[in-house]
């Protein structure tokens, strides 16, 4: 019965199924771990039909608030229902990620609790406009003044956006973009800006910020401290340093000589010029860059922080399957982006894609525990050992190995 019960096999209703299964995972130490993978592919809508009760068992809302179990989908109803703590909000503060982050800065019961908004503001995730919101909900009366003069501190090239510039800042993307493309992608740009006008009017100016850092993202090659003691010409390194934007030439050897130093060195200074065109867009600007753009252009923009600027990149007509290949396996992109993928019928007819979400570790746990059982015996097999993931994915991955091997035995 208590192994029946961890299924969820149980003929009770739905709220109680779910009650027991966090009894189990919480309280039995022989069927707890089933009971938790039940749980974690148990019909989101009586998991949101139990998240936004406010007569649903503690225990039960303790579970799911929990930030080893939230489920994304949960989160909104979860953070506007009464019978979850503050303290509770509290501690996911604390520890909340991105998306959560800005989900939380969305609910008005989170914006009506100073305790929680205190905490919020301490989280490490926090992007400078979200601690800025952050001040204005907890000083309102002051936010005006001091609002514009932090924001002057804290990213000079806001306050610096006059009229001029910004036309100029706009233009932009159309005078870099080759003719041939202007036309060809207008009527996919124009759809999407439609399709999410209320979001990108909430970005507003929202500077572009990657999603691991700009020094992971251009690489450690992007500062050539290490490599200059190599250089055979010290003295005409420094200026080769100094001005990587505005000397695309190759007039100073690079350290390594031969084509392959040559190589290296134009390929850091592309996604330098490349990283330096993307800064002086707005979100507006980056997302016809998502749409128009090239591989190079998509490659950094999937990891944008806004994310209307990241999944538009998933809409670009060039998009490559060996692109979405890589990010499906990218850690450094917004979970939206993981999500978003899947439902792109083209995209779960390739099976790498299909492989690298589950393998990898920032994938949502309810998405991977959905898609595995798509995977070969052997990407099992590779799954099941792979520590980077959720114990409760590898161990699901060992169980479906190991029956998809009996399986084999007994047609045999």
């Amino acid at each position: 019965m208590m192994q029946f019960a961890a299924r969820g096999a149980l003929q009770v209703p739905p709220a109680e199924n779910i009650e027991i299964l966090v009894h189990l995972s919480l309280h039995n130490k022989v069927f707890g771990e089933l009971a938790r993978m039940t749980l974690a592919g148990w019909d989101i809508k009586a998991c949101l039909a139990s998240a936004s009760d406010p007569q649903a068992a503690p225990e039960v809302l303790h579970y799911f608030i929990s930030p080893e179990n939230l489920r994304p989908a949960l989160l909104p109803a979860l953070l506007e229902n009464p019978s979850v703590s503050e303290g509770e909000l509290a501690k996911l503060a604390l520890s909340a990620h991105g998306e959560t982050v800005a989900v939380m800065l969305k609910s008005a019961r989170v914006r009506s609790l100073s305790g929680v908004l205190e905490v919020l503001r301490t989280n490490p995730y926090l992007k400078p406009e979200e601690a800025e919101e952050i001040d204005r909900l907890l000083h309102p009366r002051a936010s005006a003044a001091p609002a514009s003069i932090e924001t002057g501190e804290s990213e000079p090239s806001a306050p610096a956006m006059e009229p001029a510039t910004l036309e100029a800042v706009e233009s932009q993307p159309e005078i870099e973009e080759a003719p041939a493309e202007a036309g060809e992608h207008d009527e996919t740009v124009s759809v999407y800006l439609q399709e999410h006008a209320p979001e990108i009017a909430a970005e507003g100016e929202k500077p572009f910020q990657a999603i691991g850092g700009i020094v992971e993202l251009i690489g450690q090659e992007h500062a050539p401290v290490t490599e200059t003691a190599e250089a055979p010409a010290p003295a005409s390194q420094p200026v080769a340093a100094a001005q990587p934007a505005t000397a695309p030439s190759i007039a100073h050897p690079p350290v390594r000589h031969g084509p392959a130093g040559i190589t290296k060195t134009l390929g850091e200074r592309e996604r330098k010029n490349t990283l330096q065109k993307i800064n002086a867009l707005d979100v507006k600007g980056r997302i016809q860059l998502a749409l128009k753009g090239n591989k190079e252009e998509r490659s950094i923009l999937i990891r944008d922080g806004t994310k209307v600027v990241a999944l538009a990149v998933l809409e670009a007509p060039k998009i490559s399957d060996g692109e979405v290949e890589t990010f499906a396996s990218q850690k450094n992109v917004l979970e939206a982006v993981l999500r978003q993928i899947p439902l792109k019928r083209r995209f779960m007819k390739n099976y790498i894609v299909v492989r690298n979400l589950v393998a990898n570790p920032r994938t949502p746990l309810d998405l991977g525990l959905g898609l595995m059982k798509n995977l070969l015996v052997q990407d099992l097999k590779n799954l099941s050992n792979n520590k980077e993931v959720a114990d409760t994915i590898r161990k699901l991955a060992l169980k479906m190995y190991k029956q998809k091997m009996e399986d084999a035995s007994h047609k045999k």
